[in-house]
């Protein structure tokens, strides 16, 4: 099997696009992370690898050598995503497992200013769309803080299914949080992602702040597996 099948991509859908990541996205990747310290906060899990808050590129540098060797092994695809050509976030199909799993963790995060306007859930349908038919993968989860309300509704609007909470899975944010396991396969989207998401759009969008180990949004939720339930403020 050629586990770098379908990889390096370039992928794209009106202005949003996703490009492989590359060592000179560092000064991008830092400024924009930087930018959004406060938004990012209190959905990224505890990641040294990756500060938020750091004048030097050695991290970033290191980060993107290290996410690009995972690329090259056929472990994951680490992209940049775009709108109109400019760097606003990361997504990253990741943790892909092969033999008779097929299955990968799709996670992102973006820049504050570009929420509201469609662009992840257009990103997660092209990076889904291509694993499934590109690459060959057959099942993907994204894990989400219960508290996440935007991005819940993002994934059950593009179809993938509430399988259940992931007690304290991840270190976020000075404690280990709860996330929910949202998963869809291949068969499910026999015509597409982002089809499904052109056809649905129309009702509204969900964006937010990310992780690129799973995505995440902006606080909210009453019941905490309830996507529709309101707000109530952070943990």
């Amino acid at each position: 099997m050629n586990r770098r099948q379908g990889w390096p991509v370039t992928l794209e859908e009106g202005p949003v696009a996703l490009r492989p990541l590359r060592l000179r996205d560092a000064v991008a990747l830092r400024d924009t992370r930087s930018r959004n310290e406060e938004w990012l906060r209190p959905w990224e899990p505890t990641y040294p690898e990756m500060p938020l808050r750091t004048t030097g590129l050695a991290p970033y540098v290191a980060m993107l050598q290290s996410i690009r060797r995972e690329a090259r092994q056929g472990l994951s695809m680490p992209w940049s995503v775009t709108y109109d050509g400019r760097f606003v976030g990361q997504l990253t199909v990741g943790a892909i497992v092969w033999g008779s799993a097929r299955s990968a963790q799709v996670g992102y995060w973006i820049d504050s200013a570009y929420a509201g306007r469609g662009v992840t859930p257009t990103a997660v349908a092209l990076a889904v769309d291509h694993a499934f038919f590109g690459v060959g993968l057959h099942r993907i989860e994204a894990n989400i803080r219960p508290e996440n309300r935007a991005s819940r509704r993002v994934v059950a609007k593009l179809g993938f299914r509430d399988e259940g909470v992931r007690r304290r899975q991840l270190h976020i944010d000075g404690a280990w949080r709860d996330h929910i396991c949202y998963a869809i396969t291949s068969e499910e989207v026999p015509q597409g992602m982002l089809r499904r998401w052109r056809d649905g759009s129309s009702s509204g969008s969900g964006s937010g702040p990310g992780s690129a180990l799973g995505p995440q949004g902006p606080n909210g939720g009453g019941d905490p597996r309830d996507p529709a339930s309101p707000q109530s403020g952070a943990n």
